[in-house]
């Protein structure tokens, strides 16, 4: 599996037709074609990332991972 360093990740922004990966706890997620990460973007947070801590305050909390695909790893954790 992949291993990524948070500047890596800030390349997976979804725009300018890079996908869109996110990462969660040290895992880091595809959301590409997730519907409401189209363009990178969802309720204010940005694809390229580690939003640990954003995804503690969203209503889903960590329920929707299972969902996504896993492509690595967060080096810097």
């Amino acid at each position: 599996m992949k291993q990524f360093t948070l500047e890596e990740l800030k390349k997976y922004n979804g725009e300018n037709g890079q996908p869109a990966y996110v990462a969660i706890d040290g895992v880091v997620y595809d959301v590409t074609d997730v519907e409401p990460w189209q363009g990178g973007k969802h309720h204010g947070n940005v694809a390229g990332n580690d939003l640990s801590e954003a995804i503690m305050k969203s209503p889903h909390k960590h329920s929707v991972l299972a969902k996504l695909n896993e492509v690595g790893k967060l080096k810097e954790r």
